[in-house]
């Protein structure tokens, strides 16, 4: 089957550098900001950790501004990603999780105050607004359900080192019950980062 990757999702907004000043403040990575003809503007927008990027801009959708409703962005910490957004200045509803505890209503139906008790991997959220009123929700993932992941993205040299070096770690350990040198460390090096990262 072709590969169908989530690339980029277009924002509508009425005020562009508003919009960009707004997201670059908030900490995702300004990629491109190109100008053509006729006030044609694009800019590329990537927040931190993501493989998926927005696209701001003049000319580039004929949606609303501020009609964009429930874009999510997973982080491992909901809550301290919910502090960051309010150190950058940005409204935050509280942290919530749903009554039913499976995914979130629209609006605020059965939303209840707080993480998820358990604090169950995909069950807790909370949302905020752009400048034009584009709406997201933070969802909280720190385990992916089995078959969710099909490749591995390090967001930097720092996190692959470390991963590196718990697949080192563990390998010592192994060796030693193996009683041998394991020639075929690559190959067991790369099964134990592709569990460690919940890849089937």
């Amino acid at each position: 089957m072709v590969d169908f990757k989530l690339e980029v999702v277009v924002l509508p907004v009425s005020d562009v550098d508003r919009a960009k000043d707004f997201y670059a403040g908030i900490g995702f990575r300004v990629d491109v900001d190109f100008s053509g003809p006729g006030g044609f503007r694009v800019v590329h927008l990537t927040p931190p950790g993501s493989a998926a990027s927005f696209i701001i801009g003049s000319g580039v959708t004929d949606a609303a501004p501020g009609s964009e409703r429930g874009v999510h962005l997973v982080v491992d910490d909901v809550v301290a990603a919910r502090e960051e957004l309010l150190a950058h200045g940005v409204a935050v509803s509280e942290v919530f999780h749903d009554a039913g505890g499976v995914f979130h209503h629209a609006g605020t139906v059965d939303r209840v105050s707080g993480p998820h008790p358990d604090r169950q991997s995909y069950g807790s959220f909370a949302s905020f607004e752009d400048p034009d009123g584009n709406a997201f929700v933070l969802q909280e993932v720190t385990t992916r359900r089995p078959g969710r992941i099909g490749h591995v993205v390090y967001r930097s040299a720092a996190d692959l080192e470390l991963a590196l070096r718990d697949a080192e770690a563990a390998h010592a350990k192994y060796e030693g019950e193996l009683g041998h040198p394991d020639a075929d460390w690559p190959a067991w090096y790369a099964a134990h980062m592709a569990r460690a990262a919940g890849l089937d």
